[in-house]
C-alpha cells in the first residue's frame, strides 16, 4: 500500500507541494533533510507538530517541494500542507488539527506599499523648512 497523499500549504508568499506516503518519518525538503533545509531546530518543530497532535511520528515519509517567502514562511507552509495531507489519509484526524489551527490559511500578508509614502505606512520625513 504506497498510496500518496498530497496537500498544498500557504503562508505569506511560500507555497508548499506535499507527499505523504507510509514509511518510517523521514522528511525531504527540496531534495535535502529537513536538518540540512532548516538551521534553526524551532522551524524543525513547527514542521513536525502536525505529526505530534495526530500521534503519527515514524509512520509517513514526507517529501516537499516549497518555494517563494523566508524560512519562517516556508515552514509554516509546509505544516500548513503536511496538516492538510494528513486529513486526506485519515479524516479521523480533522478535528485535532483543526483544533490547533493547523488547517486554517494564515491571512496575514505583506501590506502593499502606498503612494506618497515610502513604505506601507513609512511616511516621508517631516520638516517646518
Amino acid at each position: 500500500m504506497s498510496e500518496k497523499f498530497y496537500g498544498t500549504g500557504r503562508r505569506k508568499s511560500s507555497v508548499a507541494r506535499v507527499y505523504l506516503s507510509a514509511g518510517t518519518g523521514k522528511i525531504t525538503v527540496n531534495k535535502r533533510e529537513i536538518d540540512d533545509f532548516f538551521g534553526m531546530e524551532t522551524l524543525k518543530m513547527i514542521v513536525r507538530q502536525p505529526f505530534g497532535i495526530t500521534g503519527t511520528e515514524g509512520k509517513f515519509d514526507v517529501t516537499v517541494f516549497v518555494h517563494g517567502g523566508g524560512y519562517t514562511g516556508q515552514a509554516g507552509a509546509i505544516r500548513h500542507g503536511i496538516s492538510r495531507a494528513l486529513c486526506k489519509a485519515d479524516g479521523d484526524y480533522r478535528k485535532p488539527l483543526k483544533s490547533a489551527g493547523f488547517l486554517t490559511r494564515d491571512p496575514r500578508m505583506k501590506e502593499r506599499k502606498k503612494y506618497g509614502l515610502k513604505a506601507a505606512r513609512r511616511a516621508p520625513q517631516f520638516s517646518k523648512r
